[in-house]
């Protein structure tokens, strides 16, 4: 450090200015001792020579004494040396004090900071010969200051990029800032919103509870609120979130921030998913649920509790036949110009309901008894009307049945119930017209109920069995056929009439597996008479329309033949002209059994309306005169006329005639007359059990 001081000594000496750069590099020296001290010689070029470094300039800035007597440019980094160059040329132009801040990165990655003032110090001609650097270490400053701004500039993002609308306020409500999503929120730029009052854009309902979030917020509480308006440029209601969130600076509350969220969307989707929750899909009418939540607020309401009202239960008669025919996009179509038509009807006393597939339903309030009926007669009128669907003409009838409020029922379990009992009492009688609830509906609607319970299980209980009624030949008064009947004993209920259990069985299905049964236990039964020695005996098993299109028919009684080991002309299939409406399907199915070797007949032959076309198209081996046309044949001619001819057709065709319901002896002997191959009827015998019938009809014959 000597030698540098001497050398500074000798440069002094020899020029006039050295007083004044010794009282500067003194006063610099001891007043900032802790920064870094840099005396450059300015040379031509320019260039800028160091002379003098003091201890801090020395280690801080990395030097060496080799440093002293070159230029910046020799000792520093190109890259620095070069921008420290410029710096000095500029203080040269401008020949003045600058100051300036630069960063050295070192080799080992370490940055430091300075501040750094250039002072020029002129000779006796006003020319710069020498420049006192003072750089000051701000490295922890600028850390400090870097870390600040950081910080600011996370919670400028934070703001300025938030989906949210978030508004600065002081307490007082002046909007102070608001950020790009405040702007597209609300239609006003941040210059528009400046200066003015939050509470301009909350909507009026909500300010009194915003001004009380405020308050509290400025309590120093959060606050959320799920369910505030504010209103846009355009003075659209949007519905918004909005969380207060107090400003602590310094444990005081200088301001709040209002953050909204746009609920609007939202908003409009719950209310879809609300008119969804509520609504029919298929045909936007309000659904079960609704109808729920109605009758509860008519029954329930002190302001409502009193009043009558209807509520009506609509079914769309042979609806199901024409879903099943034109397909479901059709019949849902037809659904919905069902429900336009009874939406004509609804207003503040009359709701309309879609309770599923073809059940409508409607609910008057505040009526009465009388009133229901004509309003009733209105929707039958508006039905009378034809529908129309891809250009062909549909006629639907409603069958509605209604129960009243509340001598009815008084909860809306009961009511709907009741309705629904008036209902099944309207289809049971026909169809097509309406019927009040009565209290002596209750018991025939909940045995169907229960019957169609015992039912189910009668096959496993073994509660069902055939009876045999024989269909005797008139020539001889031998019976070699015989037509199975199907029995019912409940271990409950006793005997129910095939009348009731039949139609039963049709409408829940489940005449499928029960005829499955019939037609094994005939099969089974047929084995266990050609055991006996009885042969040359048949059987025939009455086949629904339902069984009749099932897949497995065919396959089903092939599969029986073969498993009892009976002949195929010992079985006879009988069928209805109802099951054979749609020939392209029964004329494949016809000829399926015929190729096993069973026979074929119809029943209840003359009551349809192509008989003869049925005949001309279809494999059939026996005609079965229904029993309307035989009743009264011994005292109408017109009876006795179409038998005879049904008797003549059938033998020029081949085929065998079975008269049925034969009772007396006047109707065999015009029968018998007419050359009929067979009776059937009472007049020989009632339908018997297995045991009776081996007794009275085949014993005899072996």
């Amino acid at each position: 450090m000597g030698r540098l001081n001497r050398l500074l000594i000798n440069e002094l000496d020899s020029g006039k200015t050295a007083g004044t750069i010794q009282k500067i590099i003194f006063d610099i020296i001891f007043q900032h001792v802790q920064d870094m001290v840099f005396v450059m010689k300015v040379e031509e070029g320019p260039k800028f020579r160091y002379l003098f470094v003091n201890e801090p300039g020395m280690k801080k800035a990395n030097l060496t004494l080799e440093a002293i007597g070159k230029t910046l440019l020799d000792v520093l980094p190109a890259k620095f040396g070069k921008s420290l160059q410029q710096k000095y040329e500029y203080m040269l132009s401008r020949k003045e004090i600058i100051t300036f801040d630069d960063q050295f990165v070192f080799s080992d990655g370490t940055i430091i900071y300075g501040e750094t003032i250039l002072t020029p110090v002129f000779n006796e001609k006003n020319i710069i010969s020498y420049v006192v650097a003072v750089t000051r270490d701000v490295t922890e400053w600028s850390i400090e200051k870097n870390k600040i701004i950081e910080s600011e500039q996370r919670y400028r993002s934070i703001v300025d990029h938030n989906l949210d609308a978030i508004f600065t306020i002081n307490p007082e409500g002046k909007v102070l800032e608001a950020n790009p999503s405040a702007a597209l929120l609300t239609g006003y730029s941040e210059k528009q919103m400046s200066n003015h009052s939050i509470y301009d854009i909350i909507n009026d309902h909500d300010l009194a509870k915003f001004k009380g979030m405020i308050e509290k917020t400025c309590l120093g509480y959060a606050l959320e609120s799920l369910d505030c308006k504010i209103l846009n440029d355009k003075g659209q209601l949007l519905i918004v979130q909005i969380k207060t969130v107090p400003i602590v600076i310094h444990g005081n509350i200088k301001g709040l921030y209002i953050i909204c969220k746009d609920l609007s969307e939202q908003a409009k989707n719950m209310e879809m998913i609300k008119f969804m929750a509520f609504h029919d899909q298929l045909t936007g009418l309000l659904n079960r649920r609704a109808l729920l939540e109605h009758l509860h607020n008519h029954i329930y309401s002190p302001t409502k509790k009193n009043q009558e009202f209807a509520l009506i239960s609509i079914d769309l008669d042979r609806f199901k036949f024409l879903n099943d025919t034109l397909g479901h996009l059709a019949g849902d179509e037809i659904l919905k110009r069902v429900a336009e038509r009874l939406l004509q009807f609804q207003n503040d006393k009359c709701f309309i309901y879609r309770v599923g597939g073809d059940e409508f339903t409607i609910l008057m309030v505040n009526t009465d008894r009388h009133s229901t009926s004509t309003f009733v007669r209105k929707v039958f009128s508006a039905f009378s009307q034809s529908f129309y669907f891809n250009s062909q003409e549909y006629y639907i009838s409603p069958s509605i049945g209604i129960s009243m409020y509340p001598i009815d029922g008084k909860d809306a379990e009961m009511l709907i119930k009741n309705a629904d009992e008036a209902l099944f009492r309207v289809k049971e009688r026909g169809k097509a017209h309406y019927q009040f609830y009565r209290t002596d509906m209750k018991t025939v609607f909940t045995n169907v109920v229960t019957l169609e319970t015992h039912l189910r299980k009668a096959i496993n209980k073994n509660e069902l069995s055939l009876y045999y009624q024989p269909q005797v030949e008139i020539s001889t008064g031998e019976a070699h056929s015989f037509e199975a009947l199907l029995r019912w004993k409940d271990t409950e209920l006793g005997y129910i009439s095939p009348s009731v259990f039949i139609p039963l069985a049709e409408d829940t299905g489940l005449i499928i597996s029960i005829g499955y049964w019939v037609i094994e236990t005939a099969c089974q039964q047929l084995k266990q008479w050609c055991e006996k020695g009885y042969s040359g005996i048949r059987v025939a098993v009455n086949i629904s329309p339902k069984q009749f299109q099932h897949p497995k028919l065919v396959q089903f009684i092939k599969l029986m033949i073969e498993k009892y080991e009976i002949l195929p002309n010992c079985l006879e299939i009988e069928i209805t002209e109802g099951a054979m409406t749609d020939t392209k399907e029964a004329i494949p199915i016809l000829r399926n059994l015929k190729e096993l070797g069973i026979s074929i007949s119809i029943d209840d032959f003359g009551t349809g309306y192509s008989s003869l076309n049925y005949i001309k198209k279809f494999p059939i081996d026996v005609l079965k005169i229904d029993q309307s046309f035989i009743r009264d044949i011994h005292v109408d001619e017109k009876d006795a006329a179409i038998t005879s001819t049904i008797i003549h057709l059938g033998k020029s065709l081949g085929l065998e005639v079975i008269a049925e319901g034969v009772e007396n002896e006047k109707q065999v002997e015009l029968l018998s007359n007419a050359n009929c191959h067979k009776i059937q009827g009472f007049y020989y015998s009632k339908p018997l059990p297995v045991d009776e019938l081996e007794k009275r009809f085949l014993q005899k014959q072996l």
